[in-house]
């Protein structure tokens, strides 16, 4: 499988201008999958939940989803993106999943990190797995990472691939999913920003970290961006590395758990 993430520096509440720079950057680009950041086409700090539904969209239905469908038709690919959802007036940070012939599904964030509280409800859909390009592909979103029972659902469920779009701004994340990727047996690929946001009068500038990564379950680290720039970055992989869960003849990852004591 031949998968890539873009690492974006998008303009608050630019949605056209942060959409034409995605197709711009992607222009050319061929993969099998591609995974773009965690609101990618709004930015990210918004002052409360009337601001972030003033610029939430229906999942389908919207501008960014439409967009996003005929990129992935122009080139021929499945994509996963971050965007602010709207349904029944409740605003969600979600992802969606659409490829050439349209919209596939989105998933909405479960854990909301920090002043995400005051913009948007607790993501309510069930976990689910997605058939992208052969593979297996589960969805979580930024500080998702930091409930270890996030990716292990999805391991159990099947998952080859986990999509994680981001903007990271805790420091530690892109060598946690390292753990997450070895806990599991699964490749990751996090898709993060770059650049900074400073809209809250009574919270620090946020700085976003890049290093957009893809990492594979042995825990290697098979591409990390940089810290500051806009980049794509394509890769194969290979999905029967994550299909192997055994450690060695003796220990399989999934299978020695003792979940008779867990609780």
């Amino acid at each position: 499988m031949r998968v890539g993430f873009v690492q974006n520096r998008p303009i608050f509440a630019g949605v056209q201008d942060n959409l034409d720079r995605i197709e711009e950057l992607l222009l050319g680009q061929s993969a099998d999958l591609f995974v773009l950041p965690e609101l990618f086409a709004t930015g990210y700090q918004f002052k409360d939940m009337e601001e972030s539904r003033s610029l939430a969209e229906l999942v389908p239905g919207g501008l960014t989803t439409s967009r996003l469908t005929a990129i992935a038709k122009k080139n021929n690919t499945t994509i996963i993106a971050g965007l602010a959802e709207i349904k029944d007036d409740q605003v969600y940070n979600a992802a969606v999943i659409t490829g050439p012939n349209g919209y596939i599904g989105k998933y909405r964030k479960l854990h909301l990190f920090d002043t995400e509280k005051n913009c948007f409800q607790q993501g309510n859909l069930p976990f689910q797995l997605f058939d992208i390009a052969g593979a297996k592909v589960g969805v979580m979103i930024c500080f998702d990472w930091r409930f270890p029972e996030t990716a292990r659902n999805l391991a159990l469920m099947g998952a080859d691939l986990i999509a994680h779009p981001s903007n990271l701004v805790l420091t530690h994340c892109p060598q946690a999913m390292i753990t997450r990727c070895l806990e599991n047996r699964v490749f990751a690929i996090t898709a993060d920003r770059v650049g900074m946001e400073n809209r809250l009068e009574d919270e620090e500038q946020l700085n976003f970290l890049g290093q957009s990564q893809v990492v594979d379950p042995d825990g290697n680290v098979l591409i990390r961006a940089s810290k500051t720039e806009e980049e794509v970055q394509i890769i194969d992989i290979d999905l029967e590395k994550a299909r192997d869960k055994f450690l060695n003849p003796r220990n399989h990852i999934l299978n020695d758990r003792r979940s008779d004591l867990y609780r």
